[in-house]
């Protein structure tokens, strides 16, 4: 006897809606936080970043840009477009996805990021943080938990921080971000590895938060017509190192399951640790689990290789160093794995 199979009727509206949803989910691109577009204007560069004190504007950008490229800068710090009869920036600072607000500070003296507001967003299957900073106000009524559309304003640019330079009229700028979310545990380590030692910002500390770049994010989806996907992109990151870590369970792994690699050994025979992709700025772009026949040393960290043309051409985080003809962790380096792995 065969049994028929119904299946349910979805009508055109159903179907749009579905498809919608998938879209958002899977697709849903970054905007610019200003309305400033320079940055997709070719030679537009000089009109789009803020450079530091008597520096080009490349040092506005994201990555080893200052410090003859020993400091690193996480974010893009995008110029002013509108100013009051006193020459203070008005720019509205706007949503760059949908997402939920999740942590607004208002006390300029606590950061250097002055006046700051970090978003969440789940982007093309990933948990991405948008953090804008420097700002002058907050939008009236925004709060923390309050859901946000891409577009949407929700503060106003400024020039606020806690650093002894101020930020001068002519560099007013809003400092653009995008982040991964170290771990939620962050103010229990800081505790623990910083005793006495202040954090006013709990888990929104920006220790907790590893920046990918936002140029490169923005031009990829702003020039490939659709194609572009944050999550390709981050698993194309150039590996700085690879190194194993004798744990199991932290919640990156949770927090990023996309990035994990499938290794039908370790599944099969259990897991007793995982293999990292790190790029320059320490970001796990890639986690394969291993087991206890694929693991040879006997320490909590192992360092597998280092791409020494990444080192040299990004060196700015000091994750690895040679000593010799060998290469080491160094003592940074070992705290970012304590932090993710905690």
């Amino acid at each position: 006897m065969v049994v028929p199979v119904v299946r349910p009727r979805i009508g055109p509206l159903a179907l749009s809606i579905f498809f919608a949803a998938v879209t958002a989910v899977f697709a849903q691109p970054f905007q610019l936080p200003t309305a400033n577009r320079a940055l997709f204007e070719t030679g537009g560069e000089g009109k789009f970043f803020v450079g530091t004190v008597g520096k080009p504007w490349m040092s506005g950008c994201y990555g080893c840009v200052r410090s003859d490229g020993w400091q690193m800068h996480e974010g893009l710090d995008i110029r002013c477009l509108q100013r009051d009869k006193r020459g203070e920036p008005t720019d509205p600072v706007m949503a760059t996805a949908d997402g939920t607000v999740c942590y607004i500070s208002t006390k300029p003296s606590l950061s250097n990021y002055g006046n700051y507001i970090v978003v969440r967003h789940q982007v093309g299957g990933l948990e991405i943080y948008s953090l804008c900073a420097h700002l002058s106000a907050i939008a009236p009524g925004l709060k923390v938990g309050q859901s946000v559309k891409a577009g949407q304003t929700i503060a106003t640019m400024g020039r606020t921080s806690n650093t002894r330079e101020q930020i001068s009229k002519d560099r007013a700028h809003v400092h653009f971000e995008l982040n991964f979310f170290v771990n939620d545990r962050f103010p229990a380590w800081f505790k623990k590895t910083s005793p006495g030692e202040r954090n006013d910002h709990g888990e929104f500390n920006g220790q907790n938060l590893l920046g990918l770049d936002p140029r490169l994010i923005l031009l990829g989806e702003h020039e490939e017509g659709g194609k572009f996907t944050v999550l390709s992109f981050v698993r194309d990151q150039p590996a700085l190192c690879r190194v194993l870590v004798r744990k199991t369970d932290f919640p990156w792994l949770k927090r990023y399951a996309a990035l994990i690699r499938s290794n039908p050994l370790a599944q099969k025979a259990g897991i007793a640790g995982y293999e990292l992709a790190l790029n320059f700025n320490g970001m796990a772009f890639e986690l394969i689990p291993r087991a206890a026949s694929e693991i040879k040393g006997k320490g909590n960290y192992q360092l597998l290789s280092v791409n020494e043309a990444e080192y040299h051409k990004n060196p700015c985080r000091k994750l690895v160093a040679q000593k010799g003809s060998h290469w080491e962790l160094t003592t940074r380096g070992e705290n970012l794995l304590d932090l993710l792995t905690y």
